[in-house]
């Protein structure tokens, strides 16, 4: 198994038919801690989301549900996370914030975080 790898699900919601709900999922029945930043507050799983951004700590991949446009409210707070990767699952493609990113020293992909799991690249 991969190591854990603390992800925060940046669009997250309670939504089973989401792809971010699906992805919390994911995650944690592959171990990994997860955070969640949604529009509103709830839960899936043992994972609560939260409205509020917070200055968490080691954070290893930021895991994108929210198209460009609803980046861009997010842009700074991702770049002062600092992770180690930002995945920008498929919608989500951002040329601006991969840029800034890149140059903050954090790499970026586009992929799909739930594939990544199934095919034990994550």
């Amino acid at each position: 198994m991969n190591t854990i790898k603390k992800t925060l699900v940046l669009g997250a919601s309670e939504n089973p038919d989401r792809y971010s709900n699906m992805a919390i999922r994911r995650l944690r029945a592959h171990q990994h801690e997860v955070l969640a930043i949604g529009n509103k507050e709830g839960k899936v799983l043992d994972v609560a989301i939260q409205k509020e951004t917070e200055p968490f700590e080691h954070i290893d991949t930021v895991t994108l549900y929210l198209n460009p446009r609803n980046q861009q409210a997010y842009y700074d707070y991702i770049i002062k996370l600092h992770p180690k990767r930002i995945i920008f699952n498929p919608g989500t493609e951002n040329p601006d914030l991969e840029a800034r990113a890149n140059a903050a020293g954090i790499e970026t992909m586009e992929a799909c975080t739930l594939v990544l799991l199934s095919t034990g690249q994550y």
